[in-house]
C-alpha cells in the first residue's frame, strides 16, 4: 500500500559499509554502500546506494546503484526518459525499476549468482 513504510528497508541501511569475501580463491568480494537521504525526484524512495561485486582485480563486475542518470531507451538519438536507479553488469547499463529493498538484494544476488556462474565459481 503507498505511503507504507518498506519492513526491508532497516535491514538493507543495515548493510552500509559492509564488505564481504564471497571468494577467497577467486577474490570476489561485496560491496554495500547505502544511506537514507530526503526524497527527491532522483531519489523518490529516499535512498543512496551503491552494492557492488568485485572480482580480484576491483573490477566491478556487478552494480546496482543511483548515482549518476541513465537514459531509459538506446539508439542513434537515445531518447527517453531518464532514470537515476540502475544496475551496471560488467560493461553494460541499464534502468533498474526499484520496487523495495528486499526487492534491490534479490535482484542483486541473483545478478551475483549469475556472473560467478559465468565465471565458473560456485559458492
Amino acid at each position: 500500500m503507498k505511503g507504507e513504510r518498506d519492513a526491508s528497508l532497516d535491514t538493507l541501511l543495515d548493510l552500509d559499509g559492509q564488505v564481504l569475501l564471497l571468494d577467497e580463491r577467486g577474490g570476489y568480494w561485496v560491496k554495500f554502500e547505502v544511506t537514507a537521504v530526503m526524497p527527491t525526484k532522483q531519489r523518490p524512495h529516499g535512498l543512496d546506494y551503491s552494492i557492488t561485486l568485485h572480482g580480484n582485480d576491483n573490477e566491478r563486475l556487478v552494480g546496482f546503484d543511483n548515482a549518476h542518470p541513465v537514459r531509459q531507451s538506446a539508439g542513434p538519438g537515445g531518447k527517453g526518459k531518464t532514470a537515476y536507479d540502475h544496475k551496471h553488469r560488467v560493461r553494460t547499463i541499464r534502468p533498474y525499476e526499484y520496487r523495495d529493498a528486499a526487492s534491490l538484494l534479490a535482484d542483486f544476488w541473483a545478478e551475483v549468482d549469475a556472473v560467478l556462474k559465468e565465471r565458473g565459481v560456485e559458492l
